[in-house]
């Protein structure tokens, strides 16, 4: 087994990256991120890769689009107000079908807001941030160790579907520490062979062309249509959640990332109440586990959804359960985060 070594979570995830094959990184610093791009600049040429800080989040992800044309393992990292900006080079990374890794630590908003953890970046992350049809996977983990875990998954499903992936962390999950395992590198030999489609350097006729523009409709609606078979795809293969004491749970808490993984706590403080809660959280936050939260919500009296924010996920709640379970919420945002007696309060008045 592997030994464990205590590290802060930016950091964990960052050295993640370099173990996953990603060897291009551009970014730009903002808090509570900062560590992310700070790593990366000591680590990427230590691993003869590239590191380039930018002017600014637009230069970052529109150089995250050019180097992902080459079909490499490339990637960025930023929080809240930097995300947005860059939500043009999404759209386009999405369009032009090229695979990419974003990270993105959530801070408080709207505007400026704060430093500190929020959830409040779920509609921007699930439901598009910029424009057209196009999705990104995104994960969710709930646990600096599960940041790790899932960052080779990142970049693998990034690399099959040709589509970009957003690991949706927070503030609190990029600045704790934890001991980690970190996996063994990956051989980078066969997974950056993208010659049927990624620009390698060509003459004459054979060579690739990469864009997700073409001013006729006709093309332009079957290019959209092959996004949404490969989206299909995704949907059937990439599912992923955790149930926790459902078996018998007359009362279902949801919630993702950190904030799932404090309601691992009210699960034990109800149970000990002799209050038969149960705990859903989504990993996949797009696609969202629709059908298995419907089932897994059978037999269940009420479902509380908890957020650090004023209320998003709970709409895909809603949309899961189709009004056979009534579903509540509690949130709070700006940066504040309910405690496990705090959410047990809220969950008392259901019962």
């Amino acid at each position: 087994m592997a030994e464990k070594v205590m590290v802060k979570g930016n950091e964990a995830m960052a050295e993640a990256a370099v173990r996953a094959g990603c060897r291009l990184y551009f970014g730009y610093p903002i808090t509570p991120q900062s560590e992310f791009t700070e790593y990366m600049a000591r680590r990427m040429p230590q691993v003869n890769g590239v590191f380039l800080q930018s002017e600014s989040e637009v230069a970052a992800v529109n150089m995250v689009y050019g180097a992902a044309c080459t079909g490499n393992r490339v990637m960025t990292s930023t929080s809240s107000p930097g995300f947005s900006l860059m939500q043009e080079g999404v759209s386009y990374i999405a369009g032009a079908m090229l695979p990419a890794v974003f990270v993105n630590v959530v801070r408080g908003g709207p505007g400026l807001g704060d430093i500190q953890p929020a959830q409040s970046d779920y509609f921007q992350a699930t439901k598009g941030g910029a424009h057209g049809d196009y999705h990104l996977i995104v994960l969710a983990p709930g646990s600096i160790q599960e940041s790790v875990d899932l960052m080779e998954d990142a970049f693998r499903m990034a690399d099959e579907y040709r589509m970009p992936v957003l690991i949706l962390a927070d503030g609190m999950l990029g600045q704790m520490m934890e001991p980690v395992e970190f996996p063994e590198f990956v051989k980078l030999e066969g997974i950056n062979d993208h010659s049927a489609w990624a620009l390698r350097g060509a003459t004459g006729r054979n060579a690739n062309k990469v864009t997700s523009f073409d001013i006729d409709p006709v093309n332009l609606e079957k290019m959209n249509m092959l996004i949404q078979e490969i989206y299909k795809r995704v949907k059937v293969r990439e599912v992923r959640y955790e149930a926790i004491a459902l078996e018998d749970a007359e009362y279902m808490l949801v919630g993702y990332g950190t904030m799932g993984r404090i309601l691992g706590s009210v699960v034990k403080l109800a149970r000990n109440k002799g209050i038969k809660v149960g705990l859903f959280r989504p990993i996949t936050l797009w696609p969202f586990p629709y059908a298995e939260l419907k089932k897994a919500a059978q037999g269940v009296k009420t479902i509380l959804t908890v957020e650090m924010s004023t209320g998003q996920m709970v709409e895909d709640v809603r949309l899961a359960v189709e009004g056979s379970v009534p579903v509540e919420f509690y949130g709070r945002t700006g940066g504040m985060v309910p405690t496990p007696d705090e959410v047990l309060a809220e969950l008392l008045k259901h019962v």
